[in-house]
C-alpha cells in the first residue's frame, strides 16, 4: 500500500482509491450519494481531506454487514460538523444497527428453512410458501399458479394486429397442493 507523507493533508482521488482499497468509482459513487466530500482545484480535480480515508472504511464495513447506503449516510450526518467517524461513532451506531440485522438474520433463516417446502409444487398458493407468495396473497385470489402471463390468441385479420389475450382457463390443482 503507498504510503502518503504526513504533511499531506490533501489526498487525490487515486490516492484515496489506493489507500482504502475503494475502486474510483466507488469514491464517484459516495461522495454523489453525500458519504464523502471533496473540493475542487482550478483545474477541477477532485482532492479529499485525509479523513475521508477513515470515511471510506466506515462505509465500507457498515456496507459488508448490509447496512443501505441511506442509512449510512443518515448516520454519518448525525456526527458534529461532519467530523470523521471514531470507534465510539461504530460502537453506538453498530449497536443502534443490530436489531434490524438480527431480523435481517431471522428473515434470512425462515428463507433457507423453507426453501425446500414448495419449489417443486408450483401451485405458489400454500400459506407456507414463504419465497414466491407470502402470506399466500395469490390463494387469496384463487387456486393454482397465476403467476404465468396469459397468452395472446394467434394474429388474425388481414392486418395481422394480435387480438385481446384469451380469457385464463382453470388449471388443475396438484394433488399435493389441496
Amino acid at each position: 500500500m503507498p504510503q502518503i507523507p504526513e504533511k499531506i493533508h490533501e489526498l487525490t482521488v487515486g490516492q484515496l482509491s489506493a489507500r482504502s482499497g475503494a475502486a474510483v468509482s466507488a469514491l464517484h459513487f459516495y461522495e454523489s450519494k453525500g458519504l464523502i466530500n471533496s473540493r475542487r482545484t482550478t483545474g477541477n480535480q477532485r482532492r479529499y481531506h485525509r479523513d475521508a480515508l477513515r470515511r471510506v472504511a466506515f462505509v465500507r464495513a457498515a456496507q459488508r454487514v448490509g447496512i443501505p447506503l441511506a442509512t449510512i449516510r443518515e448516520a454519518l450526518a448525525e456526527l458534529p460538523e461532519e467530523r470523521t467517524p471514531t470507534k465510539e461513532d461504530w460502537a453506538r451506531l453498530s449497536e443502534a444497527w443490530r436489531s434490524e440485522l438480527d431480523d435481517r438474520i431471522k428473515q434470512l433463516g425462515r428463507l433457507r428453512d423453507h426453501l425446500t417446502d414448495c419449489i417443486g409444487c408450483g401451485c405458489l398458493s400454500l400459506e407456507n410458501c414463504v419465497l414466491s407468495n407470502p402470506d399466500d396473497v395469490f390463494g387469496e385470489r384463487q387456486a393454482g399458479s397465476r403467476l404465468m402471463t396469459e397468452r395472446a390468441r394467434p394474429a388474425t385479420g388481414p392486418d395481422k394486429r394480435a387480438a385481446a389475450p384469451a380469457a385464463p382457463q382453470k388449471e388443475p390443482e396438484p394433488e399435493d397442493c389441496r
